[in-house]
């Protein structure tokens, strides 16, 4: 997918930056989206779903920087890798679950990314959708000192070598109680991962909202789920960002 880079006008002379960007890590080539509404605004790491980098990210990073956050949607795949078959899709994720240092390389290489851009990541949360929700799990356990972490209808289960203990910061987590892809006992199971290591967290379920509840087009969109986890999210960036 291509993007041009925009430079939209507001009332007020507001700039606000939306562009593409092109990076590498280990000569990889990767490509990500980077939106700002000012220098030095608090920032959110994006991490993408099965799709990739697509035009679901992008709509939530916009609407993000309506809110006065720069977002850096951080590309896990490599360029051009967008996959549309279900089995595609399957098998990219597939080679992340099974690599989790390269899915922990990769976003800390993006995050090192939207630094260069001069996004503020010391002033940072880390939020991801399904697949993303995942790598947000990771990226927690893994001690990332992000001011918090967002995981929406991603995959809740906990290596076997894993564990909570070097979480820096509380973890969101918003599940589907129909989602029939992740159940209800692996999130009881996460409370009980996380509780046991002491790591902050908050866990809501919504009633009768299935996977991929946010996205809007596929059969289990829930307009409900979807408005209230938005509000939740938004409440959850002003208490973590300054």
């Amino acid at each position: 997918m291509k993007w041009l880079a925009i430079t939209v006008t507001w009332l007020l002379s507001t700039q606000v930056l939306a562009q593409p960007v092109e990076y590498q890590i280990n000569g990889e080539q990767f490509e990500g989206y980077f939106v700002s509404p000012e220098d030095a605004a608090p920032l959110v790491i994006l991490i993408h779903d099965w799709d990739g980098v697509t035009d679901y990210e992008i709509k939530r990073a916009d609407m993000l920087v309506d809110e006065g956050y720069a977002v850096f949607a951080v590309d896990i795949y490599g360029a051009g890798i967008r996959p549309v078959a279900i089995a595609d899709r399957k098998h990219h994720t597939g080679e992340l679950y099974r690599d989790r240092q390269r899915m922990r390389d990769l976003i800390n290489g993006g995050v090192d990314q939207a630094k260069q851009l001069g996004a503020n990541t010391d002033n940072a949360v880390m939020m991801g959708y399904c697949l993303g929700g995942t790598a947000v799990l990771e990226m927690a356990r893994s001690g990332s000192p992000m001011k918090g972490f967002v995981a929406i209808h991603g995959g809740l289960g906990t290596p076997a070598d894993q564990n909570y203990k070097a979480v820096k910061s509380e973890i969101l987590v918003q599940h589907g109680a129909a989602d029939a892809n992740i159940s209800m006992q692996e999130f009881v199971a996460l409370i009980k991962a996380m509780d046991k290591d002491n790591a902050p967290n908050e866990m809501i379920v919504y009633g009768g909202a299935q996977h991929s509840f946010t996205k809007a087009g596929n059969p289990h969109y829930s307009a409900e789920a979807d408005r209230k986890s938005w509000h939740r999210l938004l409440m959850f960036l002003e208490q973590k960002l300054q």
